[in-house]
């Protein structure tokens, strides 16, 4: 005997999310990150722009889009970019065009940047943006994941664990707090985070006319 079809649910057109995701160099946001868009297909990464050396493991135009400072520039300078940082001595910046058309189409984005560009956001699109920091459960730590990881040399690792402390003084200005000390955990906090914020009333533009169609039915008695 076959299944039954799943019941297919109502649909209420809403504006797109933008979730911000920040963290020190090796508290997770990367990994939470790319879990999210393993765990949800409908989720579009904003791939940001960035003048630093490809490490290793990284696909150009996955993961960052590699550019020259020159290019950056010109980006920079003609508003082509929602946001930009330098960060560690590298610049970082968002592509504006993608983000504004996801946005209008309902289609949630997902930003792997630091606080200065999450700043920028929530400054430009503050109604958009669901900000969430990523903090380790102690420094040791954070260190040890730094060594892990082995794609940086000493010199950077150290650069990173000394930016790491003026970078996690700008917890407050996130929505919402996860402590990474268990990932499974932390990626369920995350989710659940984002199941919450899609439905929101003030996102959900569809739902005025929905709840007038309702109203309006004159079910028999």
């Amino acid at each position: 005997m076959n299944a039954p079809a799943p019941k297919k649910l109502t649909p209420i057109a809403r504006r797109g999310l933008m979730l911000v995701i920040s963290s020190p160099s090796g508290a997770g946001k990367s990994t939470i990150s790319r879990a999210l868009m393993e765990d949800d297909p409908t989720l579009g990464m904003s791939v940001s722009v960035t003048t630093r050396q490809r490490r290793p493991s990284e696909i150009a135009g996955r993961h960052y889009h590699f550019i020259s400072i020159r290019e950056f520039e010109r980006m920079r300078d003609s508003d082509a970019l929602l946001e930009w940082a330098e960060v560690h001595g590298n610049f970082y910046g968002t592509p504006r065009e993608p983000v504004e058309i996801a946005m209008a189409e309902g289609r949630d984005m997902l930003f792997d940047i630091d606080w200065q560009g999450a700043r920028q956001l929530q400054e430009k699109m503050t109604a958009d943006v669901v900000s969430i920091f990523v903090l380790p459960p102690t420094m040791t730590e954070l260190q040890s994941r730094l060594h892990r990881r082995a794609e940086d040399t000493e010199e950077v690792i150290r650069t990173r664990l000394l930016n790491s402390r003026s970078e996690i003084e700008h917890w407050r200005e996130y929505d919402y707090i996860i402590v990474n000390e268990d990932l499974d955990t932390a990626f369920d906090s995350v989710r659940s985070i984002v199941k919450a914020e899609r439905l929101r009333r003030d996102r959900r533009h569809g739902l005025y006319g929905f709840v007038t169609k309702l109203l309006e039915e004159e079910p028999e008695l």
